[in-house]
């Protein structure tokens, strides 16, 4: 079948591919079928339906989840009525710049505590804030100044898993199930507690007291996973046990800080960096000077670790998942290098 043969309603029917059974209007016309021809075909008892205004589902079944979220990026991206730049900028697909996102997005990106589009009773989609589009029936369109890339998941431009984290929670004024959402975004590896939190910064989410509980959550959840990490990198690459989460404090003098692990004969440190981005209930000058008075503080423990001789390595969790044994090779060098070095200042290890 070529593009401009007339479509047949039973042999669309019967199409394997999604993208011949959900088709908008103007996909239509180019097969030589017209707005009327398909409304007539969708009355009362006909072989089609049409779920969203101006697409089509060519058969009369109830329509599958990813059939629902074609049709809604079909909907969310036809060119505007008068055509111009936007039709210029569209694909063949037929979805312009439109990305599912919310919960529909983390179901794509499988996501266990999130509801498959079939049974979902909204689908979120993403479009530019400047489409004249209104929300409709089963679809909400979620509006961004600057939307971000799509990922592409089975067919479908889908929102990355931490912008969709936002514009779902934005729906949600539940703590549970915010929490669980957060929870398996970090622990299915889908993304860092840091870019989770910097998105919901920037969507302004943070002050809503029930988001905040579930960062908290987050957060921890985060540091302990990247402490597990690190537990396992030091054990699968052969390197030397070290001291774990240990304070180290110059005699009679002040505290040093807490590393994450300590080789006392080497002088070598190791610190994940799990500072969350800033973040917290206050206001903004509020936050601004709390984050600044926060990172001078850990600055300073740490160039003073240096000046009194010990080596501090600064593991970030995206590495430690991502790299493993380059972050291993990093520590072995660091540990190897010790020998070379002047011996480091005396300090008293103390549990954390």
């Amino acid at each position: 079948m070529t593009q401009n043969t007339p479509l047949s309603p039973c042999h669309l029917r019967n199409a394997g591919d999604v993208r011949q059974r959900v088709l908008s209007a103007a996909q239509l016309r180019t097969h030589g079928v017209s707005v009327a021809e398909a409304a007539a075909r969708c009355r009362t008892g006909g072989p089609w339906q049409q779920p969203l205004p101006g697409v089509y589902v060519l058969h009369p079944e109830p329509p599958t989840g990813e059939e629902l979220l074609r049709a809604a990026l079909l909907y969310a991206g036809r060119p505007p009525a008068s055509g111009g730049r936007r039709r210029e900028a569209g694909t063949e697909s037929g979805y312009g710049e439109a990305m599912v996102t919310g919960l529909a997005a983390l179901a794509l990106h499988g996501f266990a505590a999130a509801p498959p589009p079939a049974s979902a009773a909204r689908i979120d989609v993403l479009v530019p804030r400047t489409r004249r589009l209104r929300s409709v029936r089963y679809v909400r369109l979620v509006r961004a100044t600057e939307p971000p890339s799509p990922e592409e998941v089975h067919g479908l431009p889908v929102a990355p898993v931490e912008r969709a984290l936002a514009d779902a929670v934005a729906g949600l004024g539940d703590t549970s199930t915010v929490r669980r959402l957060l929870t398996e975004a970090v622990r299915g590896g889908h993304c860092e507690p840091a870019t989770v939190v910097r998105e919901l910064n920037r969507s302004k989410l943070l002050g809503r007291p029930h988001v905040a509980d579930a960062v908290d959550a987050l957060l921890a959840e985060g540091r302990a996973l990247a402490e597990n990490r690190l537990y396992g990198m030091v054990r699968s690459h052969g390197l030397p046990e070290p001291l774990w989460n240990v304070d180290l404090r110059l005699p009679g003098g002040p505290h040093l800080g807490g590393v994450d692990a300590y080789w006392p004969e080497e002088a070598v440190a190791v610190v994940l960096d799990t500072r969350a981005p800033l973040h917290s209930r206050l206001g903004d000058d509020r936050r601004q000077d709390e984050h600044d008075a926060q990172w001078s503080a850990y600055t300073a423990e740490r160039e003073h670790l240096e000046w009194l001789g010990v080596t501090v390595v600064h593991l970030s969790p995206k590495k430690l998942r991502d790299a493993t044994e380059r972050e291993a090779v990093v520590v072995r060098t660091a540990l190897m290098a010790a020998a070379d070095r002047e011996p480091a200042a005396y300090v008293m290890i103390l549990p954390r």
